[in-house]
Parts: C-alpha cells; sequence; structure tokens
C-alpha cells in the first residue's frame, strides 16, 4: 500500500513541476515515480496508520505557522542587526541537550533552527545533542530557552 502511495505522490508532485503535458515528460514521470517509490516508499509510509499519520498532519499545520512567524521575527532581528551602525553582532556557539525521541524529532528541530535566520545548525547528534552557531547572544538564549524544542516535542506527540 505504501508502494502505490508514494507512486502516485510523486507522480502528482512531478506533474506539478513539470507544468507540461508531453508524453515523454509523462513517461519519465511514471518511471521515475516507480523507481523511486520502489526504493523508498517505506520512508513515506514507514510502519504509520493513516490516522497516526492525520495526527501529524494536523499537528504540522499548527507548528508551521508558528514557525514562519519565527522566521519573519528573526529575519526583522537579523536585518536590524547587519543595518546598525554600530552592527551588534557577536557570533555564539552553543552546545545543548533535547530530549527528542525520534530521529525526525531532532531533524526538524535542526531544520527549524537552521530556516531561523541567525541561526545554524552546526552538529546534530541522534542523542539529542546540538552544537548552533548565532549571530548574537539573545538568539542563542531563546534557543537555550526551549520554546522551539518544546514544539518539535508536540509536533512529536509528547
Amino acid at each position: 500500500m505504501g508502494f502505490v502511495l508514494t507512486s502516485i505522490i510523486l507522480f502528482i508532485f512531478w506533474m506539478l513541476l513539470s507544468g507540461d503535458l508531453h508524453i515523454t515528460l509523462v513517461i519519465s514521470g511514471i518511471a521515475s515515480s516507480l523507481f523511486v517509490s520502489f526504493i523508498s516508499h517505506d520512508l513515506l509510509f514507514k510502519k504509520a496508520r493513516l490516522g497516526h499519520s492525520l495526527t501529524i498532519g494536523f499537528r504540522m499545520l499548527a507548528y508551521l505557522p508558528w514557525l514562519l512567524w519565527q522566521i519573519v521575527l528573526a529575519n526583522i532581528d537579523l536585518a536590524y542587526r547587519t543595518l546598525h551602525p554600530s552592527m551588534p553582532i557577536d557570533p555564539h556557539m552553543i552546545e545543548f541537550d533535547t530530549d527528542l525521541k525520534t530521529d525526525k524529532g531532532v531533524t526538524a528541530l535542526a531544520n527549524s533552527i537552521t530556516l531561523t535566520p541567525g541561526t545554524v545548525t552546526v552538529v546534530a547528534k541522534e542523542n539529542g545533542k546540538f552544537i548552533v552557531h548565532a549571530i548574537a547572544k539573545a538568539p542563542a538564549d531563546s534557543l537555550l530557552e526551549g520554546t522551539m524544542q518544546a514544539k518539535v516535542k508536540a509536533l512529536e506527540g509528547e
């Protein structure tokens, strides 16, 4: 079942990106979708029930607006720091541990940190240890507060 769903999703995505209905593109899309699905169908639907997938989808709908707002706020802060005459930039490397249980949770946190301007995840280990570069102390401190970690933990369902 996961193979078929993955193939359909990938083919629809292929057609949306190609935007053309030439027979060559359609056949290439079908072949590519089937090949990629054969290799990786268990990654998209790994031991997940439909209800569980829907629950995660709804949690993601709650998480994404919050993340987008954090990105907007970080953009404003970064613009201020770069345009201010004294350039209040004070790079920091911070280290912290999380209690995220899954690889997906660790990956979601690492990507969320990197997507937020002014911070970059340097190391994200499976055991939840993170090393992050921040452009100043304030963004570093906000990561240490743990709000983003709590949001990702809620996304995991804990």
